[in-house]
Protein backbone atom coordinates (compact mmCIF):
# COMPACT_ATOMS: atom_id res chain seq x y z
CA UNK A 1 0.00 0.00 0.00
CA UNK A 2 1.82 3.18 -1.05
CA UNK A 3 1.06 6.59 0.74
CA UNK A 4 1.23 9.84 -1.35
CA UNK A 5 2.28 13.36 0.27
CA UNK A 6 0.81 16.21 -1.36
CA UNK A 7 2.81 18.82 -1.59
CA UNK A 8 1.22 22.46 -1.05
CA UNK A 9 1.93 24.58 -4.22
CA UNK A 10 4.72 27.21 -2.80
CA UNK A 11 3.52 30.66 -2.16
CA UNK A 12 4.79 33.28 -5.21
CA UNK A 13 7.98 34.84 -4.52
CA UNK A 14 9.36 31.35 -3.27
CA UNK A 15 12.66 29.78 -3.88
CA UNK A 16 12.03 26.01 -5.29
CA UNK A 17 14.69 24.81 -3.73
CA UNK A 18 14.42 25.67 -0.31
CA UNK A 19 10.32 25.55 -0.64
CA UNK A 20 10.34 28.51 1.20
CA UNK A 21 9.68 32.55 0.70
CA UNK A 22 12.71 33.84 -0.46
CA UNK A 23 13.30 37.62 0.95
CA UNK A 24 12.08 40.65 -1.26
CA UNK A 25 14.99 41.96 -3.56
CA UNK A 26 13.92 45.73 -4.20
CA UNK A 27 17.98 46.54 -4.34
CA UNK A 28 18.03 46.80 -7.87
CA UNK A 29 14.59 48.72 -8.49
CA UNK A 30 15.97 50.83 -5.72
CA UNK A 31 19.19 51.40 -7.34
CA UNK A 32 17.63 52.38 -10.51
CA UNK A 33 15.22 54.35 -8.86
CA UNK A 34 18.38 56.43 -7.43
CA UNK A 35 19.89 56.58 -10.90
CA UNK A 36 17.01 58.02 -12.56
CA UNK A 37 16.81 60.98 -9.86
CA UNK A 38 20.26 61.63 -9.78
CA UNK A 39 20.06 61.51 -13.72
CA UNK A 40 17.20 64.19 -13.68
CA UNK A 41 18.97 66.58 -11.47
CA UNK A 42 22.15 66.67 -13.17
CA UNK A 43 20.35 67.37 -16.60
CA UNK A 44 18.26 69.86 -14.51
CA UNK A 45 21.37 71.89 -13.55
CA UNK A 46 22.79 71.51 -17.04
CA UNK A 47 19.59 73.41 -18.32
CA UNK A 48 19.93 75.47 -15.83
CA UNK A 49 23.15 76.85 -16.27
CA UNK A 50 22.13 76.83 -20.56
CA UNK A 51 19.62 78.92 -19.79
CA UNK A 52 21.63 81.60 -17.33
CA UNK A 53 24.31 81.68 -20.24
CA UNK A 54 22.10 82.17 -22.41
CA UNK A 55 20.04 84.82 -20.55
CA UNK A 56 23.91 86.69 -19.90
CA UNK A 57 24.94 86.47 -23.19
CA UNK A 58 21.13 88.04 -24.77
CA UNK A 59 21.23 90.66 -21.94
CA UNK A 60 25.24 91.56 -21.72
CA UNK A 61 24.58 93.72 -18.54
CA UNK A 62 26.97 92.38 -16.31
CA UNK A 63 25.09 94.60 -13.93
CA UNK A 64 22.08 92.90 -14.58
CA UNK A 65 22.92 89.67 -15.18
CA UNK A 66 25.99 88.42 -14.63
CA UNK A 67 27.92 85.60 -16.44
CA UNK A 68 28.18 82.19 -14.54
CA UNK A 69 31.99 82.31 -15.85
CA UNK A 70 32.29 86.59 -13.50
CA UNK A 71 30.56 84.53 -10.79
CA UNK A 72 33.07 81.77 -11.14
CA UNK A 73 35.61 83.92 -11.13
CA UNK A 74 34.71 86.31 -8.26
CA UNK A 75 34.52 82.69 -6.16
CA UNK A 76 38.55 82.54 -7.10
CA UNK A 77 39.00 85.70 -5.83
CA UNK A 78 37.25 85.92 -2.57
CA UNK A 79 38.70 82.31 -1.71
CA UNK A 80 42.29 83.71 -1.75
CA UNK A 81 44.90 86.47 -1.91
CA UNK A 82 45.39 88.26 -4.97
CA UNK A 83 47.27 91.59 -5.61
CA UNK A 84 47.53 91.92 -1.52
CA UNK A 85 44.22 91.79 -1.04
CA UNK A 86 42.42 88.89 0.95
CA UNK A 87 39.51 87.55 -0.40
CA UNK A 88 36.58 90.11 0.31
CA UNK A 89 36.50 93.07 2.58
CA UNK A 90 39.93 91.68 4.27
CA UNK A 91 38.17 88.08 4.87
CA UNK A 92 37.68 84.96 2.93
CA UNK A 93 34.69 83.44 1.57
CA UNK A 94 35.11 80.35 3.43
CA UNK A 95 35.27 83.06 6.78
CA UNK A 96 32.45 85.19 5.69
CA UNK A 97 30.18 81.84 5.53
CA UNK A 98 31.49 80.46 8.69
CA UNK A 99 30.77 83.35 10.84
CA UNK A 100 27.10 83.47 9.08
CA UNK A 101 26.63 79.94 10.11
CA UNK A 102 27.98 80.43 13.27
CA UNK A 103 24.99 82.77 13.81
CA UNK A 104 22.61 81.09 12.64
CA UNK A 105 23.30 77.83 14.30
CA UNK A 106 23.17 79.72 17.74
CA UNK A 107 20.04 81.29 16.82
CA UNK A 108 18.35 78.15 15.50
CA UNK A 109 19.28 76.40 18.58
CA UNK A 110 18.05 79.39 20.52
CA UNK A 111 14.64 79.70 18.57
CA UNK A 112 14.10 75.67 18.57
CA UNK A 113 14.72 75.23 21.91
CA UNK A 114 12.48 77.99 22.86
CA UNK A 115 9.90 77.04 20.80
CA UNK A 116 10.14 73.02 21.89
CA UNK A 117 9.33 74.24 25.19
CA UNK A 118 6.86 76.73 24.02
CA UNK A 119 4.71 74.10 22.46
CA UNK A 120 4.53 71.53 24.69
CA UNK A 121 3.07 74.28 27.48
CA UNK A 122 0.86 75.58 24.33
CA UNK A 123 -0.19 72.15 23.39
CA UNK A 124 -0.93 70.88 27.50
CA UNK A 125 -2.14 73.91 29.33
CA UNK A 126 -5.23 75.06 27.30
CA UNK A 127 -5.01 78.43 29.29
CA UNK A 128 -1.65 78.95 28.35
CA UNK A 129 -2.58 77.85 24.92
CA UNK A 130 -5.33 80.70 24.59
CA UNK A 131 -3.23 83.50 26.00
CA UNK A 132 0.16 82.63 23.52
CA UNK A 133 -0.91 81.31 20.49
CA UNK A 134 -2.41 85.08 19.14
CA UNK A 135 1.07 86.04 19.82
CA UNK A 136 3.16 83.51 18.29
CA UNK A 137 0.94 83.98 15.14
CA UNK A 138 1.54 87.80 15.34
CA UNK A 139 5.50 87.64 15.72
CA UNK A 140 5.25 84.95 12.95
CA UNK A 141 3.69 87.12 10.69
CA UNK A 142 5.73 90.09 11.12
CA UNK A 143 8.54 90.56 8.66
CA UNK A 144 12.33 89.95 10.54
CA UNK A 145 13.45 93.89 9.58
CA UNK A 146 10.28 95.13 11.05
CA UNK A 147 11.61 94.20 14.69
CA UNK A 148 15.33 94.29 13.97
CA UNK A 149 15.41 98.21 13.84
CA UNK A 150 14.23 97.66 18.06
CA UNK A 151 16.43 95.08 18.79
CA UNK A 152 19.51 97.78 17.52
CA UNK A 153 17.84 100.40 19.71
CA UNK A 154 17.85 97.98 22.81
CA UNK A 155 21.13 95.69 21.94
CA UNK A 156 23.38 98.57 19.40
CA UNK A 157 25.29 97.58 16.09
CA UNK A 158 26.93 93.80 17.90
CA UNK A 159 26.44 90.41 17.50
CA UNK A 160 23.28 90.57 20.18
CA UNK A 161 20.84 92.03 18.47
CA UNK A 162 21.78 89.53 15.44
CA UNK A 163 21.22 86.23 17.46
CA UNK A 164 18.10 87.81 18.84
CA UNK A 165 16.37 88.76 15.28
CA UNK A 166 17.44 84.78 14.51
CA UNK A 167 16.20 83.60 17.47
CA UNK A 168 12.94 85.39 17.15
CA UNK A 169 12.32 84.34 13.45
CA UNK A 170 12.87 80.31 14.40
CA UNK A 171 10.72 80.17 17.11
CA UNK A 172 7.05 80.33 15.90
CA UNK A 173 7.56 77.53 13.56
CA UNK A 174 8.47 75.25 16.21
CA UNK A 175 6.23 76.42 18.77
CA UNK A 176 3.08 75.70 16.53
CA UNK A 177 4.27 72.56 15.14
CA UNK A 178 4.94 71.17 18.46
CA UNK A 179 1.84 72.92 20.03
CA UNK A 180 -0.39 71.07 17.26
CA UNK A 181 1.30 68.05 17.45
CA UNK A 182 1.03 67.71 21.23
CA UNK A 183 -2.75 68.80 21.38
CA UNK A 184 -3.13 66.09 18.43
CA UNK A 185 -1.80 63.31 20.19
CA UNK A 186 -3.78 60.00 20.14
CA UNK A 187 -6.32 59.91 22.68
CA UNK A 188 -6.37 56.36 23.74
CA UNK A 189 -2.64 56.27 24.12
CA UNK A 190 -2.79 59.16 26.84
CA UNK A 191 -5.40 57.39 28.87
CA UNK A 192 -4.02 54.32 28.62
CA UNK A 193 -0.83 55.43 30.16
CA UNK A 194 -2.83 57.02 32.79
CA UNK A 195 -4.70 53.74 33.54
CA UNK A 196 -1.38 52.61 33.94
CA UNK A 197 -0.52 55.19 36.77
CA UNK A 198 1.41 57.35 34.81
CA UNK A 199 1.51 60.75 35.99
CA UNK A 200 1.29 64.01 33.63
CA UNK A 201 4.78 64.66 32.72
CA UNK A 202 5.51 61.25 32.67
CA UNK A 203 2.40 61.00 29.98
CA UNK A 204 3.96 63.80 27.95
CA UNK A 205 7.51 62.43 28.12
CA UNK A 206 6.90 58.79 27.23
CA UNK A 207 3.57 58.88 25.05
CA UNK A 208 3.29 62.46 23.59
CA UNK A 209 6.40 63.65 22.52
CA UNK A 210 7.36 60.52 20.63
CA UNK A 211 4.35 60.86 18.54
CA UNK A 212 4.96 64.62 18.24
CA UNK A 213 8.48 64.13 16.96
CA UNK A 214 7.86 64.22 13.58
CA UNK A 215 6.24 67.49 13.57
CA UNK A 216 8.58 68.79 15.40
CA UNK A 217 11.27 68.07 13.21
CA UNK A 218 9.45 69.24 10.82
CA UNK A 219 8.82 72.65 12.77
CA UNK A 220 12.71 72.84 13.21
CA UNK A 221 13.81 72.16 9.43
CA UNK A 222 11.35 75.29 8.91
CA UNK A 223 12.61 77.58 11.79
CA UNK A 224 16.41 76.72 10.02
CA UNK A 225 15.28 77.86 7.04
CA UNK A 226 13.51 80.95 8.19
CA UNK A 227 16.96 81.72 9.68
CA UNK A 228 19.18 81.66 6.77
CA UNK A 229 16.08 83.75 4.97
CA UNK A 230 16.57 86.11 8.07
CA UNK A 231 20.56 86.40 7.68
CA UNK A 232 20.44 88.82 5.59
CA UNK A 233 18.48 90.76 7.36
CA UNK A 234 20.84 90.65 10.46
CA UNK A 235 23.70 91.23 8.52
CA UNK A 236 22.31 94.50 7.00
CA UNK A 237 24.63 96.11 10.23
CA UNK A 238 28.11 95.85 10.74
CA UNK A 239 27.53 92.19 9.15
CA UNK A 240 31.32 91.99 7.91
CA UNK A 241 32.44 89.15 8.18
CA UNK A 242 29.17 87.62 7.65
CA UNK A 243 27.88 86.44 3.90
CA UNK A 244 24.71 88.59 4.51
CA UNK A 245 26.99 91.59 5.25
CA UNK A 246 29.17 91.01 1.88
CA UNK A 247 25.91 90.33 -0.26
CA UNK A 248 24.80 93.93 1.16
CA UNK A 249 28.24 95.15 0.65
CA UNK A 250 28.31 94.31 -3.10
CA UNK A 251 25.22 95.32 -3.61
CA UNK A 252 26.09 98.44 -2.50
CA UNK A 253 28.97 98.77 -5.35
CA UNK A 254 26.54 97.28 -8.20
CA UNK A 255 28.85 94.02 -7.41
CA UNK A 256 26.14 91.62 -9.02
CA UNK A 257 28.45 88.93 -9.73
CA UNK A 258 29.26 88.99 -6.01
CA UNK A 259 25.94 89.04 -4.67
CA UNK A 260 25.26 86.20 -6.56
CA UNK A 261 27.87 84.30 -5.39
CA UNK A 262 26.75 85.21 -1.71
CA UNK A 263 23.17 83.86 -2.53
CA UNK A 264 24.78 80.60 -3.88
CA UNK A 265 26.64 80.13 -0.94
CA UNK A 266 23.59 80.86 1.32
CA UNK A 267 21.30 78.08 -0.61
CA UNK A 268 24.38 75.20 -1.21
CA UNK A 269 24.59 75.34 2.78
CA UNK A 270 21.16 75.72 3.39
CA UNK A 271 20.84 73.01 0.85
CA UNK A 272 23.51 70.77 3.18
CA UNK A 273 22.05 71.55 6.65
CA UNK A 274 18.44 70.47 5.72
CA UNK A 275 20.05 67.16 4.55
CA UNK A 276 21.90 66.36 7.46
CA UNK A 277 18.61 67.44 9.40
CA UNK A 278 16.84 64.93 7.38
CA UNK A 279 18.96 62.10 7.87
CA UNK A 280 19.05 62.84 11.84
CA UNK A 281 15.28 62.67 11.26
CA UNK A 282 14.91 59.74 9.56
CA UNK A 283 17.86 57.88 11.92
CA UNK A 284 15.82 59.33 15.49
CA UNK A 285 12.26 58.30 13.84
CA UNK A 286 12.62 55.19 11.45
CA UNK A 287 8.79 54.67 12.09
CA UNK A 288 7.71 58.02 10.23
CA UNK A 289 5.85 57.12 7.34
CA UNK A 290 5.17 53.29 8.58
CA UNK A 291 1.77 52.15 9.96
Amino acid sequence: MSTSVSVPPAPAGADPGLGAPSAARPAPAARGGRRRRLVLRLVSLVVLYLLWEVAARLVRNPTFIPAPAAVWHQLIVTSSTHDGIRGYSGHLLVEHLGVSLRRILIGSAIGIGGGLVLGILMGTVGWLRVVVEPVVTFVRALPPLAYFSLFIIWFGIDETPKLWLLSIAALPPVAVATAAAVYSAPTGLVEAARALGAGRWQTTRDVVLPNALPEIFTGARLAVGVAYSSVVAAETINGVPGIGGLIRDAQRYSQTDVVVLGLFAIGLSGLLIDALLRTAEDRLIPWRGRS
